[in-house]
């Protein structure tokens, strides 16, 4: 046995059941190895699909999406989407192959500091130099994606390393880091407060069920970030919806009237938490991320241990706003959020993989999230081109129907995964909202810059063909009317509809 042997062996007996990738030379012991084992690995056309497809797989399961390239060709066609998973803390394991140890450094084919480019991207991007190292960093790497989930480790695997049958492998023991110290102050603050306010984020899902029965115990009022929605159903009123930029009006006025913001699993990026709250409580396992000044570093699940709570009395006072939140044009031909609703109506039980850009914005506001992993969107780095992979992902990872909401621009950045989703037959609804422009950016340049609109616009193909020549089918609709007929149908994947709108501005933040 070699070590590429005993790399797929540890991630069968880590649990690990699908790798998103393509083959190569330098990776290609490894891919031996996969041949041979129980593990299903996902074939995709471009790298940065594989891991965007290992990102949604995270985000949809909480299972650790795996993504696999050879050297730097493959490699570095991971890093936009490694990037993306590391803004938003997705636990990704990244297996990139590289060339022999003897040509590191030197101008040899395909080679690059590919451990230098990806450390700015990762926890943590490591570079064993013999087996043994790589058994040791393999399984720590999964140890620490496991039980400390705070975004993607790389491990770079030169061939020959793989190719070694000297190694030792062992048992790894850790203990989670945390500093706990803050725990009494936090009691103090909790104990102090009339008016507390949860705010959950992505870092809490894990403890859906033990959050949900203590805000109904004690009648505190939740708001979530964007990756949250859906840790409480956002048709349950305790969910006081979206905190942050897009704060609906309730949660804009907890947040300003609270005397005690319980910050459960958030990043506290400056979209979430434009100002820092009074006696603000930040739990979290990622020390890099805490604000405030009462940080706690921990897991969700330790400090809902060793916390009590009492019961609130201002929810009612909260529930008095009316939380509606207006949007024009729900009910108007070739507006896209007329037809972005009656698409979310439809799926509204269905994981939804949005993209980046207007259509975005119009999926977030409209999307009511019943279940977290709901809606899969990169919310900090927003990518074009995420959401037909993540959806990939999405859909390996549940065996369910996803449904895609993507613009024009967005679905040709890979639109090449359409080979993926016909060769895995997957149940993957595609929606792309083609208006012929870069929306977001033609509204940008009109609204901030004063400038005409200057290359957005977009000479597109005929969308229902090209799904068609990869054995896709294809609708097109120009209305309302028209959509409304296909929605009543029952409708599976593999399918794209190409749905014509019109340039329409989307609502800014207002502060």
């Amino acid at each position: 046995m070699n070590v590429a042997d005993n790399i797929v062996k540890i991630l069968e007996e880590e649990g690990i059941e699908n790798i998103f990738g393509i083959p190569g030379e330098q990776i290609m012991p490894v891919y031996k190895a996969l041949s041979e084992s129980n593990i299903n690995h996902i074939l995709t056309r471009h790298e940065q699909a594989a891991a965007h497809a290992a990102d949604g797989y995270y985000r949809s399961s909480g299972k650790i999406g795996v993504c696999i390239a050879t050297a730097s060709p493959g490699a570095l066609n991971f890093t936009m989407a490694v990037a993306t998973a590391f803004k938003d803390n997705v636990p990704l394991l990244i297996l990139t192959g590289d060339n022999e140890l003897k040509y590191r450094g030197s101008d040899y084919f395909q080679s690059t500091p590919q451990v230098d480019i990806f450390k700015n991207i990762t926890r943590a991007s490591y570079n064993p130099l013999n087996g043994t190292e790589a058994m040791y960093v393999l399984r720590a790497a999964i140890y620490e994606l496991k039980t400390i989930p705070k975004g993607p480790i790389h491990i770079n695997l030169s061939k020959d390393i793989l190719l070694q049958e000297d190694f030792d492998d062992f048992e790894l023991c850790y203990l989670c880091e945390e500093d706990l110290s803050n725990i009494s102050k936090a009691q103090e603050l909790i104990n102090a407060s009339e008016k507390p306010l949860l705010i959950l984020g992505a870092g809490a899902i894990s403890q859906k069920e033990n959050i949900e029965m203590l805000a109904h115990m004690y009648q505190i009022p939740v708001t979530t970030t964007f990756h949250a929605k859906g840790i409480i159903s956002e048709e349950d009123e305790i969910n006081l919806g979206i905190i942050g930029i897009r704060s609906t009006p309730r949660s804009k006025y907890a947040i300003e009237n609270a005397d005690c913001v319980i910050a459960l699993g958030i990043k506290a990026s400056e979209r979430t938490l434009p100002e820092i709250p009074k006696n603000l409580i930040h739990v979290n396992i990622n020390k890099d991320v805490l604000i405030g000044n009462c940080p706690i570093q921990g897991k969700v699940e330790d400090f809902l241990l060793k916390i009590s709570f009492k019961k609130a009395e201002w929810l009612c006072e909260i529930l008095e706003i009316n939380n509606k939140i207006e949007i024009e044009g729900l009910d108007v031909d070739l507006k896209p959020q007329a037809y972005i609703k009656r698409i979310l109506d439809k799926f509204n039980d269905n994981i939804i993989a949005a993209d980046a850009g207007s259509h975005t914005t119009w999926t977030t506001l409209l999307k009511k999230s019943l279940k977290p992993g709901q809606l899969l969107f990169s919310g900090s780095m927003a990518p074009m081109g995420y959401g037909l992979p993540a959806a990939i992902g999405a859909a390996i990872a549940t065996d369910e129907k996803i449904i895609v909401i993507n613009g024009d621009g967005d679905f040709q950045m890979n639109l090449q995964e359409l080979a993926t989703i016909r060769e895995n037959n997957l149940n993957i609804i595609i929606f792309i909202l083609n208006n012929s422009e870069y929306g977001i950016i033609r509204q940008w340049q009109e609204s901030i810059y004063g400038m005409k609109p200057y290359q957005v616009k977009l000479n597109n193909p005929d969308f229902t063909k090209l799904a068609s020549s990869y054995g896709i089918d294809a609708i097109k609709v120009d209305n309302l009317a028209d959509l409304e007929l296909i929605l009543e149908k029952e409708l599976t994947g593999p399918l794209v509809v190409e749905v014509i709108v019109e340039s329409e501005d989307i609502p800014l933040p207002k502060n």
